[in-house]
Order: C-alpha cells, then structure tokens, then sequence
C-alpha cells in the first residue's frame, strides 16, 4: 500500500489547492469563499522554483485568512532532504491572521513527491502550541519526528501517519494530557524505516487516564499488532470506546485470540483489523462473536502477504513502510 493521492477532504471540507507562483495571474475573485475549503498550499518538493513560507505569503495575501478553518500543508523543497523549520515558523508567525483556524495537516505528500519514510520532519509541537483553538492536527512522515508531551485545551483529533514512528515521539504522544481528544490515530510502523517503540511505550493509550474523553483509537500499521491487541484485551480504555482499529499491520491468529479471549467487545460499534495474516478459522470466529452484537468487523486480508525464504522463515508485512 502506498499513498498515491492528495487528501480530498480534510476537516469536513473539499481541499483546494492554492494556485502556484506559474498559474499567473492569480485571479482572487476565482478562489473559493476562504471557509469553505481546506486550503492546501504546496510546492514542488524537487526543483521548486518558489520556496513554501513564499507560497504562503502569497496564499496570505491573497485569501481573507481571518475566514480560514482549515489548513493542508503540501510538499516544500527538499521535503526529502529538510526539515519543514521554515514552515512551522511561517505558519507560527501569522497565528494573529489566522484566529479561525480550527485544523492543519502537516505533509500531504503522495509517494510521487516523496515515500513517507522519507519525508523528513522535526518539532511539529510550536503548531499546537500557536493555535489553542485547533480542533484537529494530522503529520504524515516518521522520520526525525519529535513530538514532546504537550497539553492542549481543544485538539479533538490527532493523526500520525508514519511508515516508522520514533519511541519518543510515541511516549510523547503518549504523555500527552488532550483532555477533549476523541479520535486518535497512530499509524506506528516498523523498525526497518525507524519505528523503534515498544509495547511498553502504548501503555497510557492503554489505560486512557490523559484521553478522558476518547472514542476512536487506532493502532496501527505495527509489526507488533499482536503484542498490542494482547494489550488491549485487558485495557480501560476499551470500554468507553466506540470504535478500536488495529488494522495494516503484523496481526496474527495469537493476537487476535487474544483479544477476543480478554474483556467483551460487543460495546463497539466497529472494529477494524483489515490487512492481517489472520486464519480463516480465527475470522469466523471474529465475525460470529461480535456481528450479532451489532459491531461491524473489517477483517479482510486486502493486500497483505507473506513472503517464505528456502528455510522456512515467513517474513509478514505492515501496510505502509517505506
């Protein structure tokens, strides 16, 4: 699996992207209304003729920013190569013409511009810590990522998508108190491209007491997925959930036996283990436990595959590395 297209939608809106420095000239009166879109403001990640922060002084310029909810950021040069410093400071310093702003995604970058193992990230926490009122905050790309324990009044959604995410960016994440956040979506990842956590490190999702108010947790992309749906089996945190994801990752039988031998799940209203090395035994048995409590269980295999060396040793894939 890889990511081949831009987001669509972000924060309930049609993503828009601003027109580049080339499409001259910029005909304001042909932009959307500046609410009613996720603006997405991008360069050309090789050979960019424009830097982002330029990009986004136009785009400043430009758009009646005071009307603004929601944010995309695309690629900047080198986004391969450099960390996005000169971004986070651009959209730090404009914070005043921004005082709508309730979402921002951090590196809408498809596999074209850049494989998400590669985007280079850095410190993403001056963004939080600038908008009190964001609601929602998306980061795509593992590697360098730095993620400290913050606390944040109002963020209600959290997505880190990683082909590989450090052990302190999880324990950051991990050790942070989000008091209103109701969906959290961890795509963990796998040693090869930097994922070097442990399952000790999942350990506050687990018990959920700084995400009081969470309904959807998602992790996933692991090769540890077993070790996490034992985990889970026993969490507090599982029975005030609504829905629990532990799809695209190494799951097997083990986990998921583990999981429906630990405390009843027939409280969710779905549960998601797509792209798993699970039996066809071991799904029966899912879908016949949990379907006529009314949960909807996504237990198909999608792309998943195994590959078998002469020795015997079967190598098991997450969804999204490199």
């Amino acid at each position: 699996m890889t990511i081949g297209s831009h987001l669509q939608e972000f924060h309930g809106l049609p993503a828009f992207t601003f027109p580049e420095a080339a499409d001259k000239p910029l005909r304001v009166s042909a932009l959307p209304s500046p609410e009613s879109v996720a603006w997405r403001v991008a360069v050309d990640s090789y050979d960019s003729q424009e830097s982002w922060p330029d990009a986004f002084a136009r785009f400043l310029e430009a758009v009646d920013t005071t009307r603004v909810r929601a944010l995309v950021v695309g690629a900047w040069s080198d986004v391969y190569d450099s960390a996005p410093t000169e971004v986070i400071e651009a959209l730090v310093a404009a914070r005043d013409r921004l005082p709508e702003l309730r979402a921002v995604f951090l590196a809408d970058v498809v596999m074209e511009e850049c494989e998400i193992s590669w985007i280079v990230q850095g410190d993403v926490s001056p963004v939080l810590e600038a908008f009190p009122l964001l609601e929602e905050f998306g980061v795509r790309g593992g590697n360098q990522l730095v993620f400290p324990a913050v606390r944040h009044e109002r963020l209600r959604r959290l997505t880190v998508e990683t082909g590989g995410m450090p052990a302190e960016a999880v324990r950051g994440v991990a050790g942070s108190d989000l008091p209103a956040l109701v969906h959290l979506d961890l795509w963990l990842g796998t040693s090869e491209y930097g994922g070097d956590y442990e399952a000790g490190d999942l350990e506050p999702f687990f018990a959920g007491n700084r995400l009081p108010a969470l309904k959807h947790l998602a992790l996933r992309n692991s090769e540890i997925q077993d070790a996490i749906c034992s985990s889970l089996a026993s969490a507090p945190v599982v029975a005030r959930l609504d829905t629990l994801d532990v799809s695209m990752g190494v799951l097997t039988d083990d986990g998921a036996a583990a999981l429906l031998s630990g405390q009843p799940l027939t409280h969710l209203r779905s549960l998601d283990l797509h792209h798993n090395y699970l039996s066809a035994k071991v799904r029966s048995r899912l879908l016949e436990t949990l379907e006529p409590h009314g949960v909807e269980v996504r237990a198909d295999q999608d792309d998943a595959e195994s590959d078998e060396e002469e020795d015997g040793t079967v190598w098991r894939f997450v969804a999204v590395g490199e």
